[in-house]
């Protein structure tokens, strides 16, 4: 079994082809949207799949380090105009090509006018061992 991220973006991956933006759907879509999510994660617990997953606040701030004895630095927060990552799904399934099953199937979920949104996921795998450098 492999783990995979599946990050669904809200702004910051290709167009997706019902490209209607959440904040003009209708209470019914959004409704229809989240059940149609919860569906999925239900489906995928039964089968073992399904590890975790959230949905994710517009707000956020990126955070580094300034030095010893400094305050950490911020920038933002600023969702306007940066990516957003709207939410995120851990599963953990056979193979890579389970994992791109499911993040098409997942890409189907409803948007506005009840449509498919075919929206753009980031399938990201696991590191499973830490890469080894060589001189």
């Amino acid at each position: 079994m492999a783990k995979y991220l599946l990050l669904k973006h809200y702004r910051g991956a290709p167009a997706p082809a019902n490209d209607v933006p959440m904040d003009k759907w209708t209470p019914e879509e959004i409704s229809a949207h989240v059940q149609y999510m919860r569906d999925f994660a239900d489906r995928l617990e039964e089968t073992g799949e399904f590890v975790d997953g959230q949905a994710l606040a517009p707000e956020g701030t990126f955070v580094r380090y300034d030095g010893p004895g400094r305050p950490p630095v911020t920038d933002g927060p600023f969702a306007e105009t940066k990516d957003l990552i709207a939410g995120w799904m851990v599963i953990d399934v056979d193979s890579y090509e389970r994992a791109v099953e499911l993040a098409g199937e997942l890409s189907a979920a409803p948007g506005a006018g009840g449509e498919p949104i075919h929206e753009w996921l980031e399938l990201r795998p696991f590191l499973a061992e830490p890469p080894t450098i060589t001189e």
